[in-house]
């Protein structure tokens, strides 16, 4: 039988073990910290009862993939929730714009831009499982559905300021551009559409679900399968070079491009070395999770409601924020992500107290503290916010790479967006898994498709290596 070893317990670690698992090789999992996870741990970090998602709070992108549907997670306790609404923008004045799972419920209540957002997103929303058949892989390859893919990539490559002018009211605008966001680049950029208009869709799509008890229930499910395959998982066992793992046939390196370079040390060809040495990473995120009395009073009704709430005021200002940013400037008035994933997970909040995530956009490896700056952000749409606070847990971008080494400056996707890295990460290959040692390959979110708690960089790098398996 041939045995594997996979460093690190992320959703990609743990996607890599379970789908070696299933075709019968012996799985060994190592994670340095004490508990599975990587981005999918939850714990209670404000009060006793109160359960925050300590980095990957929705999953857009995990409900329908290759991966979910080779692998009945459900059975083995993962169960998706929905908010009533999906994500929203509240602008000054109780102004604001919501996206809800009906493209025509989202297009209904942007008045003049409803049937340009329906132009831009009711075709790619019907179409979007055979999307992302295409776009859960490395990008150099022969389309299955070429036209479909297509359709979404001349609208993905445009800048996001450019893809802005389809609409003309400011809350559309802000609509898209609070999604778009999430890709941490200027919006001036090429591709800086991509990630806002897959999550988008995504979102009209699938909806953007919470798992029930926390997005640690992602993992426990993927570890309940892998043991039920014989596979095994150790925590507290910190790996610094291949020697320490014996000589397994495969090694799966759930970790960050430089991270791999030095596990693998002098036996990485040289230029895959000068490859993942050169990979760039982005901006850091400014985490503070918030135990709040009687929840966000939101000005915009519909954000009430909404599982995710961007805040930054209109397209323009988000757009200025994320430039300075991307400058390494420290924005006075910084782009925040809200999570409210109570409201699909009731079961989160106690005794009237919920938990609310929230994290600024903030210059890689940012010291400084962002507290006071994100707070007066939510404030401005929800006045009276502070009061309700009871309980704040703060982590900077510096302690979120402590918490996790993946995250490299606090750069929770592990990796620039950048248009290059969009297409060719983490190397120039057909093949990017692989790292030239024969048996040893890269399976974090630094590798195709990216960022998320989809496990896909994992089940694609398994693939690449069972083939070369019994090859």
């Amino acid at each position: 039988m041939s045995d594997a070893v996979v460093v690190g317990s992320g959703p990609n670690g743990l996607a890599a073990a379970l789908t070696l698992a299933a075709a019968g090789v012996q799985v060994r999992v190592v994670e340095a910290a004490d508990s599975i996870g990587g981005g999918t741990r939850s714990s209670e970090l404000t009060l006793p009862g109160l359960l925050h998602d300590e980095c990957s709070g929705f999953h857009p992108l995990a409900v329908d993939t290759p991966f979910s549907r080779r692998f009945d997670l459900g059975a083995h306790g993962l169960e998706w929730l929905w908010p009533q609404v999906q994500y929203s923008h509240p602008l000054d004045g109780g102004r604001g714009a919501a996206a809800w799972r009906s493209v025509a419920q989202t297009a209904d209540g942007l008045g003049a831009d409803g049937r340009a957002w329906q132009s831009v997103f009711g075709y790619l929303t019907d179409n979007f499982g055979d999307i992302t058949e295409d776009f859960l892989r490395p990008m150099v390859h022969v389309p299955a559905h070429p036209v479909k893919l297509a359709r979404f990539g001349v609208l993905s490559l445009a800048p996001a300021d450019l893809l802005a002018r389809r609409w003309s009211t400011p809350q559309a605008r802000a609509l898209f551009a609070g999604v778009a966001a999430h890709a941490l680049r200027p919006f001036t950029s090429p591709l800086s559409s991509a990630i806002g208009v897959a999550l988008g869709t995504a979102a009209h799509r699938y909806g953007w679900p919470v798992a029930k008890g926390g997005s640690q229930s992602i993992a426990a499910a993927m570890t309940a399968l892998l043991e039920a395959h014989g596979g095994k998982v150790e925590t507290g066992v910190r790996v610094e070079s291949l020697a320490e793992l014996g000589a397994p046939d495969i090694v799966m390196l759930d970790v960050a491009p430089r991270a791999a370079v030095k596990i693998v040390g002098d036996r990485l060809p040289g230029r895959i070395a000068r490859a993942l040495t050169r990979y760039r990473h982005g901006p850091g995120v400014f985490k503070v999770d918030f135990a709040v009395a009687g929840g966000v009073p939101w000005a915009h009704a519909e954000s009430r409601l909404a599982g995710t709430v961007h805040v930054g005021g209109t397209h323009e200002e988000i757009a200025a924020a994320e430039a300075e940013v991307n400058r390494g400037r420290m924005p006075q008035r910084p782009y925040v992500l809200v999570g409210q994933q109570y409201l699909a997970d009731p079961d989160r909040a106690r005794d009237g107290v919920v938990p609310v995530y929230a994290y600024a956009h903030v210059p890689a490896g940012y010291t400084g503290d962002a507290s006071a700056a994100l707070e007066a952000q939510i404030e401005r749409f929800a006045p009276g916010f502070r009061d309700r606070i009871v309980g704040r847990y703060v982590r900077s971008a510096v302690a979120m790479e402590a918490h996790n080494p993946n995250y490299v400056g606090g750069d929770v996707v592990t990796g620039a967006n950048d248009p290059l890295q969009l297409i060719f990460r983490p190397r120039a290959a057909l093949d990017p898994y692989p790292l030239g040692v024969p048996g040893v390959y890269l399976c974090s979110a630094a590798t195709p498709p990216g960022a998320g708690a989809h496990g896909m960089s994992g089940y694609n790098a398994a693939k690449s290596a069972l083939g070369r398996l019994t090859a």
